[in-house]
């Protein structure tokens, strides 16, 4: 049994972490912090465990093996180090962090003080697109030679604890990005597992094109990201994030290779469809993909634990986390510059 510390008690702590926790037959939530000290005792007192005062306090608790990092964006870097550094597991939130210094730094502190450091990418774990990379694998679409993948939904407003026009989102002081930093990095994690290989070049653009805080002011991070990739194999395509998409959410990709086409969650009927090369059409059923409405097991608490349990380096690591975060920070460059950014 894992005793499970979580801190930042927000939306996403409740709907996913929390809860998953507490059906884990190898966790036990023993604490929780959040700035807002009543939320956390409210949680104590309905899972069990302690409240702190501090998240500090409750690193410096001998009897948490494990945190949960769900803070907000600015802070994962600080909070992680130091829970790492206090000898805990963590799992933290996505965006893994908000510079690459920072991102390193997570990196080397899991490395230097031998703990686990998983960031909680769960399009990988989604049930198409783990088949669809066995698929791929497997040849069945021939080498992939074009893509476009797309995550937009009508934006977090409803997201956040505190729902409304002024969600911490839209801050550029606590979130620094916006649409590409919420879905863009999800999108890109998975294009980078689906085909194998990592972005190489980056031709991007973020912008705020219509979301407005409770003023009426344009938001100040950007509420859509359109962003070319090249890959270190050679295939090209697009990476789509946007908070603007005021219809049913989109959480596609569409894979075009030497044999045939993917569609992933692009068919509100099939999970995968395929189209090959001679005519041939093959469906897979296997299950929905998560929306903001329709909120399922994720399947990242689950692969924590049987890090933990089994003492086995996650394989949505820092490490990996970070090879997609040098891609968004590319993207941010590019869309800055107007000019393509090569990934070293």
């Amino acid at each position: 049994m894992f005793n499970i510390g979580i801190i930042g008690c927000g939306k996403i702590s409740q709907v996913r972490h929390i809860p998953e926790y507490a059906q884990n037959p190898d966790a036990r939530l023993a604490g929780f912090f959040d700035l807002n000290k009543e939320r956390a005792q409210e949680l104590a007192v309905r899972y069990g465990g302690k409240a702190f005062d501090s998240y500090e306090e409750l690193l410096a608790d001998r009897e948490i093996d494990a945190v949960s990092v769900c803070v907000a964006n600015n802070v994962h870097a600080e909070i992680t180090v130091a829970a790492l550094k206090a000898g805990k597991h963590v799992l933290c939130e996505k965006p893994m962090a908000m510079n690459l210094k920072e991102c390193e730094d997570m990196v080397r502190a899991s490395k230097e003080t031998g703990r686990f450091l998983m960031i909680g990418h769960n399009q990988r774990l989604a049930k198409a697109h783990a088949e669809a990379r066995k698929l791929i694998e497997s040849g069945l679409i021939g080498d992939i030679i074009t893509f476009k993948t797309n995550f937009a939904h009508s934006g977090p407003e409803t997201w956040s604890i505190d729902p409304g026009r002024n969600v911490w989102f839209f801050d550029k002081k606590k979130a620094v990005m916006g649409a590409m930093a919420d879905l863009g990095i999800h999108k890109t994690d998975l294009i980078q597992y689906l085909t194998g290989s990592r972005v190489a070049e980056v031709i991007g653009y973020l912008g705020t094109l219509d979301k407005r805080d409770a003023s009426g002011s344009l938001i100040g991070v950007d509420d859509n990201a359109i962003c070319i990739y090249k890959m270190e194999n050679g295939c090209i395509g697009t990476m789509t994030a946007s908070w603007t998409c005021y219809g049913a959410e989109d959480n596609s990709t569409i894979l075009y290779g030497t044999k045939g086409v993917m569609k992933i969650y692009s068919d509100p009927a099939h999970s995968i469809v395929v189209e090959l090369k001679g005519g041939e059409k093959i469906c897979y059923d296997l299950d929905k993909i998560q929306t903001n409405d329709n909120q399922t097991k994720s399947g990242v608490i689950d692969l924590f634990m049987d890090c933990l349990v089994h003492n086995t380096p996650p394989e949505i690591s820092g490490e990996e986390a970070l090879a997609a975060m040098k891609a968004v920070f590319a993207a941010v460059e590019s869309s800055e510059t107007g000019k393509s950014v090569k990934i070293s």
